[in-house]
């Protein structure tokens, strides 16, 4: 599967901004889809998870409550709504796509997206 990822940008504290990743393939239901970020200098960090259903999700404790991930199967994409933006989650945001369960951890995901760049500041 191929993931592309967009919707960052600049954006003021306290603002909020919606991120899309368009993933190719016909069997994108199939897969649990995450969400991290890379701040500069720093390592790739989980941010939130879906299962392949949608039904369940997984915060990171930094964001629980002001993120919300979300997925529309028959258009192929994955959304994650960000609320009540900080500085500190500036980043450059990744999505990617495992099969079978979700998952916390960088190493078990498979696919993974361009990335797209989301600035908070004054």
């Amino acid at each position: 599967v191929q993931l592309q990822a967009s919707g960052g940008g600049s954006v003021q504290p306290g603002g909020s901004l919606r991120l899309s990743c368009a993933a190719s393939g016909r069997t994108f239901s199939s897969y649990a889809m995450g969400w991290f970020r890379q701040a500069p200098g720093k390592e790739r960090e989980f941010v939130a998870t879906q299962s392949w259903s949608g039904i369940t999700t997984d915060y990171a404790d930094s964001v629980k409550g002001r993120f919300t991930v979300s997925r529309d199967n028959p258009s192929n994409t994955v959304y994650l709504q960000m609320n009540s933006l900080k500085p500190e989650d500036t980043a450059v945001y990744y999505c990617a796509a495992r099969e079978g369960l979700r998952s916390r951890r960088v190493s078990q995901y498979n696919y993974w997206g361009q990335g797209t760049l989301v600035t908070v500041s004054s």
